[in-house]
């Protein structure tokens, strides 16, 4: 880790990378719009994945007082990781030859036949708790009549993986036992929060003459302001769609799991280890004796003793870690191995052919709908994730590490 003070930095930029060449250069133009923040709190965190953002890097981390910027949380508002270990070997899951090959074959492709991915939608509404709880407490919501619809339109949405990054992975620890790590968020529903959201902060900003440059995509909402409660509200009930949604798909993968052991095998499966957490959002937390919001864009909350999830690209390797706690980073880390190419850099370096022939060398299961656009998730695109790893040792470390030997991608 290394600091950046200089003239033009108002105030101090923690990068957790060995050193400046390794940051992008336009990475760190949007670290030094946020270093002049009049309301930044203490420092700007970068975290070893960072990369380019919208307003703000990707693996960025900012404390504020009293205001909370919706592009610092960004659009896929509660993205996040859930993980599940199990006691039973994942060797079993390829030795067991059924009428659809492997065991972890057949399990690949019900997985894809039964949870939507990429822009699919349940047909049918789906059970939501946390959308019922918001129907009866509609009264923090109406005010944002815009975004009503979005409530109903959740039910539909709830249980579904989306794109992208995006993930469902069978994996195997180090010791040889199957796992299940998936990939989410709050779908189209924390995009349109973030994006209605923005354009109000932005309306605003104009007209008290913000000294925050409206090209730098940073509008704020002050947390005391109608606007502001308004979209804590929002937030709040995107991040509990987000924790909903990754907890219906781990039950559904369960349960296509459980069917095709219970169908080929003789034995049981239990879990341990499970784990639901968010990677973009805001939270109201204590830091150097002030309450100030801390904004994760794309990092991971490290608390002392807390359990987390760091995935890498599909066919490398991901960690289950617990947090260190490091004051200065805001008990953060990052959230993932981080972008070395754009979706389109990606797709003109690797060609879709190679990509899935790096998985079959690996023996990864694939599972995906469309290959042609397969290379925009390489694991070739992403950083190494054991450099990044190595680059946070002060802020995490490992407990469990896992292998990709099955995926599912929209």
């Amino acid at each position: 880790m290394f600091t950046m003070t200089q003239e033009h930095i108002k105030m101090p930029i923690k990068i957790w990378l060995k050193e400046e060449k390794d940051l992008e250069a336009t990475c760190l133009e949007q670290a030094l719009h946020l270093s002049n923040l009049p309301f930044l709190h203490k420092w700007v965190c970068l975290m070893p994945d960072t990369h380019a953002g919208m307003g703000m890097p990707i693996g960025g981390v900012i404390a504020t007082e009293g205001v909370i910027i919706p592009n610092a949380v960004g659009v896929d508002i509660g993205c996040g990781m859930a993980f599940a270990a199990t006691n039973r070997k994942a060797a079993d899951l390829r030795a067991i030859e059924t009428p659809n090959g492997a065991l972890i074959q057949g399990m690949i492709g019900d997985i894809l036949r039964n949870i939507p991915v990429g822009f699919r939608h349940h047909k049918q509404e789906q059970h939501c708790h946390t959308l019922d709880v918001a129907f009866e407490e509609f009264d923090k919501y109406e005010a944002n009549g815009e975004l009503s619809g979005q409530l109903d339109a959740g039910y539909f949405q709830v249980g579904t993986l989306g794109g992208g990054n995006h993930f469902i992975e069978l994996q195997e620890d180090d010791d040889g036992y199957l796992c299940i790590m998936l990939h989410s968020g709050s779908r189209n529903f924390g995009k349109q929060v973030c994006d209605a959201f923005h354009n109000k902060a932005r309306e605003l900003n104009r007209r008290w003459y913000s000294a925050v440059p409206d090209e730098h995509r940073l509008a704020f909402l002050p947390v005391d302001s109608p606007e502001g409660k308004q979209y804590i509200n929002w937030m709040n009930l995107a991040l509990d769609f987000a924790a909903e949604n990754r907890q219906q798909m781990m039950l559904a993968v369960k349960e296509i799991l459980a069917k095709w052991i219970g169908k080929y095998t003789d034995f049981s499966l239990e879990y341990h280890t499970e784990i639901n957490c968010h990677h973009n959002y805001a939270a109201l937390e204590n830091h150097y004796d002030k309450n100030v919001w801390v904004h994760r864009k794309g990092a991971t909350r490290a608390r002392a003793g807390e359990l987390a999830v760091i995935p890498g690209a599909m066919g490398s390797y991901s960690y289950v870690v617990e947090g260190l706690g490091n004051e200065m980073s805001f008990h953060s880390s990052s959230h993932g191995a981080g972008r070395k190419y754009s979706r389109k850099g990606a797709i003109n370096a690797f060609s879709a052919e190679e990509v899935i022939l790096d998985l079959q060398k690996q023996g990864v299961i694939l599972g995906k709908h469309k290959k042609s656009d397969v290379a925009e998730e390489s694991r070739f695109a992403y950083k190494d994730i054991d450099e990044v790893m190595e680059n946070q040792q002060d802020l995490v470390k490992p407990v469990k590490r896992l292998k990709t030997i099955g995926v599912v991608k929209g």
